[in-house]
């Protein structure tokens, strides 16, 4: 008996025991419904939520090459953001006019909280751009802003603009679903017109293509001009100077 337990070891005369032992069979079933019992009272989701908080830092730098802008947005902006305590990635890219951040922070993080440390961090640090760098957008990103649809428009003999028009009717129409959260239309031509201007007649002026251009964003716009009392009514008067065509903006003062 001594070289059989000796043979077996402390493991081989567990299994036997279980093995010859009438409460093997009960054990198992016990187990079985255990982890049936388990299953159906485990608490699950179809999409659990998870907080990963991202945010993408636009900051326009008009007529500022990607170069331009890496040597004087993205070092600095880098920089100061990896100071935000939390911050797992950051991702920078150069566009021309532009330069764009995106910034994640680590899974767990509560979304009100990020949002503040980069908001505090961008605005604080704001005198470290270029002079003629504009306003940072800052736009919140999270785990849900997947697209779960897209819809693809073309069609022969129709251009950029007719088929980005084309898709902001039907963006309307889905907008009205139940339950969709956001639509955003990609590619395409939207309507502008393109202001060009004459350098020496500016120069004469004393004008920069700066003050040319604040003129006309002031210039579209409707404001309040008062009011016109005649006996017992009053009419209420505005300017309606938004911008239609070539043809108001050739009027412009």
């Amino acid at each position: 008996m001594q070289n059989e337990h000796h043979k077996y070891g402390m493991a081989g005369r567990m299994a036997k025991a279980f093995i010859s032992s009438r409460l093997t069979p009960i054990l198992i079933a016990a187990f079985i419904m255990l982890g049936v019992f388990s299953t159906f009272k485990l608490p699950r989701e179809e999409e659990p939520q998870i907080n990963v908080p991202m945010f993408d830092v636009m900051v326009p730098f008009y007529g500022a090459s990607p170069t331009e802008i890496e040597k004087h947005l993205l070092e600095v902006g880098e920089r100061k953001l990896w100071e935000i305590p939390g911050v797992e990635y950051i991702y920078s890219t150069a566009f021309p006019n532009f330069a764009m951040f995106t910034v994640r922070f680590k899974v767990g993080t509560e979304p009100e909280e990020a949002a503040n440390r980069i908001y505090t961090k961008t605005l604080d640090n704001r005198d470290l751009f270029p002079t003629a760098a504009g306003e940072p957008l800052i736009k919140f990103r999270s785990i849900d802003d997947v697209p779960v649809l897209a819809l693809t428009l073309w069609g022969e003999g129709q251009d950029g603009y007719a088929l980005r028009r084309a898709a902001a009717r039907i963006q309307t129409e889905i907008n009205a679903v139940a339950d969709v959260s956001e639509t955003r239309i990609i590619g395409g031509h939207k309507r502008q017109l393109i202001v060009h201007f004459d350098p020496a007649a500016l120069a004469a002026r004393r004008l920069t293509p700066q003050t040319l251009a604040g003129i006309i964003k002031m210039s579209n716009a409707r404001l309040p001009a008062g009011h016109y009392n005649n006996g017992d009514t009053r009419l209420l008067a505005e300017t309606d100077a938004f911008i239609t065509g070539a043809a108001d903006l050739k009027n412009i003062v």
